[in-house]
């Protein structure tokens, strides 16, 4: 037995085709926009952790050199009193 369908199937493929192009090319910008977003946060994430590294290593070095300053007064200081007392 035999069917009929309406619309043909020319038709048919004639409406689908289009559509499915369409689908496509929408998929594959919008994979191209999810990954252009994960390559900025995977920039932005290793910016972050470099910057909080420099921050640290900074921080570090300022606070050695004040306290070598620190000490360099105190030792003039004692040596003052030093001097003073002989």
């Amino acid at each position: 037995m035999d069917y009929e369908y309406e619309p043909s199937d020319e038709a048919i493929i004639e409406k689908i085709l289009p559509m499915y192009l369409n689908v496509l090319i929408f998929r594959a910008l919008v994979e191209t926009s999810a990954g252009e977003n994960g390559a900025r946060m995977a920039a932005m994430d290793n910016a972050t952790r470099n910057c909080d590294e420099m921050i640290n290593t900074l921080t570090l070095q300022y606070n050695k050199v004040r306290q070598s300053a620190i000490t360099a007064e105190l030792m003039d200081i004692v040596g003052g009193t030093e001097a003073l007392k002989g």
